[in-house]
């Protein structure tokens, strides 16, 4: 198992995320974000799927068809859309609800920093629109969070980081 491997990328993506928590205003949740990865249920799965490149979640769901630590994770951390499920009285199923902005920011800084760390020198601003648009995460979330989310990611890509946290620190709701 990789287990310092694994330590070492988990702190490396926190202390990344806490830089651009810092930026876009919410350092508390810098401070906090990810505390979860250190968990036995995340930490000892995340070890034993090591990749270095992507989330070892993935791996794990390519073996089990599921991820436990992704399932322990996402229950957890409040910037996942995924969290943002509730079901529907009106339709009776599972729907996408409105993240509140502050998870919103959060989740911005945690994609762009794991873009950061996954790719290290490949890594451009191009990366997290990309990302983003290239998968299905846009039809599962609430439709005004992932237009928030698209809206900052772009404004990263054209941009840079100093034009796309200034946005976010002015941006009060949505």
């Amino acid at each position: 198992m990789h287990f310092i491997k694994h330590f070492n990328t988990v702190t490396k993506h926190r202390f990344n995320v806490f830089v651009h928590c810092v930026k876009a205003g919410i350092i508390f949740q810098g401070l906090t974000h990810d505390l979860s990865k250190y968990s036995p249920t995340e930490f000892i799965e995340g070890a034993r799927f090591y990749l270095g490149y992507k989330s070892p979640t993935e791996r794990e769901r390519e073996i089990y068809g599921y991820s436990k630590a992704w399932m322990h994770h996402k229950g957890r951390n409040k910037h996942h859309f995924e969290y943002w499920t509730d079901y529907s009285t009106v339709t009776r199923s599972l729907e996408p609800v409105k993240m509140p902005l502050k998870y919103v920011k959060e989740m911005f800084c945690d994609r762009v920093a794991a873009g950061k760390v996954y790719l290290g020198d490949k890594y451009t601003n191009d990366n997290p629109i990309s990302y983003f648009l290239g998968g299905k995460a846009k039809t599962y979330m609430h439709p005004e969070t992932a237009a928030l989310l698209e809206k900052w990611l772009l404004i990263l890509q054209k941009d840079g980081e100093d034009a796309v946290f200034k946005e976010i620190r002015n941006t009060k709701s949505y």
